[in-house]
């Protein structure tokens, strides 16, 4: 008896919204010539004819028939599988559907395009099924045997989340991003929200926000900014020294607006031993109205006075400040010095002394190179600003607060 051409099994992947659609020969080319037994071949016309009209159950019948024939060549118990894969599959059986699925991957007759379909078709119907352990072993091994497939990589990466595991979710999701990222293609917005509530999941806030920082670039919608600076202001992992920097992004970001926050920020600066900067925030909460119109107006005037004298102060020593910046064992004096004179105007002298701040050594050097990117935004050079704030890194919220910055000095467009 002739071969019986070609079996073919669909399945809707229903929560991917795929149809795959398996297809695979019942013989390959080296067994061409190959025939079935008349007991073999009959049974097997009758269930493609059974399945043909939808009649599973007498499919499936005719296909235990013949593989109950004794004595089946190579050739004809090839052939069962395929049918049997082909039933099962159209009529839901997973188990089944698997179980035949498998036997046609371990086999040599079957090229390796079938294959690959086959463990498209077993995750998909594992999936479908809700057997989500299944599901992630028919993918992993797809995208092992078959390489990148973005409906694989969904399947796997939902049926980790369906059963709550989150951190395998989030390193397939986050493998996946980056490599659209390095290939200059913006993530789907699915995407980074799936690998946000991993991390929320996994109180990750670290990695949370900078997940956000992504939504917030290429999605730049006002939820995804507030979500962004609300991770980065519960981050128990962003250090005192950076605090200025959290609270000054916020303010570029128009979420800071009371009264007590522009006063810490402003005590923060003069903290820092910073005093021009401390005016210039200070300043920007008179212009919005924070500052100057409320009971504690009086106190906010006094501590303007004294932030001007401060100025004054620092502008004179300067020069003393300086040469003992550059006696002292390590750099962060030089940075300060550096920064000060950044806001005095000076602007090359003052980038000059932070660099060799920098390269003397710091307690925080991603936090170094985020401040002289910050030195570089406020004495005007941009272009210069972005391009240090892209080598900020480390996972301190340095890096974040960086990204954010380059967020607002050039926005993405939609």
């Amino acid at each position: 008896m002739k071969s019986l051409g070609f079996l073919r099994a669909s399945l809707m992947v229903g929560a991917v919204g795929t149809l795959a659609v398996a297809t695979f020969p019942a013989a390959n080319m080296a067994a061409a010539q190959e025939a079935l037994s008349a007991a073999v071949g009959k049974p097997l016309q009758q269930a493609q004819t059974a399945l043909a009209a939808h009649n599973y159950a007498k499919a499936m019948d005719a296909v235990s028939q013949a593989d109950a024939v004794p004595k089946k060549s190579a050739y004809e118990e090839y052939t069962v599988d395929q049918m049997r894969a082909a039933v099962a599959a159209q009529s839901g059986d997973v188990a089944a559907a698997t179980a035949a699925y498998d036997k046609l991957i371990a086999s040599s007759r079957t090229p390796k395009d079938a294959k690959n379909q086959m463990l498209l078709a077993e995750a998909s119907m594992a999936y479908t099924a809700k057997d989500y352990p299944h599901a992630v072993t028919a993918s992993e091994r797809y995208l092992k045997m078959a390489g990148s497939n973005s409906s694989v990589e969904t399947i796997l990466i939902q049926s980790y989340y369906l059963q709550k595991d989150y951190a395998n979710a989030a390193r397939v999701q986050q493998g996946v991003i980056d490599a659209e990222i390095k290939a200059g293609k913006a993530p789907a917005e699915s995407q980074l929200q799936l690998l946000a509530a991993c991390q929320t999941a996994l109180k990750d806030q670290s990695a949370e926000t900078h997940t956000y920082v992504l939504l917030a670039k290429y999605y730049p919608k006002p939820d995804y900014w507030a979500q962004l600076l609300h991770g980065l202001i519960v981050n128990p992992k962003v250090p005192g020294s950076l605090q200025l920097d959290v609270y000054r992004i916020r303010l570029a970001a128009g979420t800071l607006t009371a009264t007590g926050d522009f006063m810490d920020m402003t005590e923060l600066a003069m903290q820092a031993g910073m005093p021009q900067l401390a005016l210039n925030l200070m300043n920007q909460g008179y212009t919005s109205g924070a500052l100057g119109k409320d009971a504690g107006a009086a106190r906010e005037a006094r501590l303007k006075a004294m932030i001007v004298k401060s100025v004054e102060d620092k502008k004179a020593s300067a020069a003393a400040d300086e040469a003992a910046a550059a006696k002292a064992p390590s750099g962060g004096a030089l940075v300060t010095a550096g920064y000060n004179e950044v806001t005095f105007g000076n602007v090359d002298k003052g980038l000059d002394l932070i660099r060799q701040g920098l390269a003397k050594g710091v307690l925080d050097p991603e936090g170094g190179k985020l401040h002289l990117g910050l030195a570089q935004m406020d004495g005007g050079r941009t272009a210069d600003a972005i391009a240090t704030l892209k080598t900020v890194g480390g996972t301190n919220g340095a890096a974040d607060i960086a990204q954010m910055w380059i967020l607002k000095l050039t926005p993405v467009k939609h």
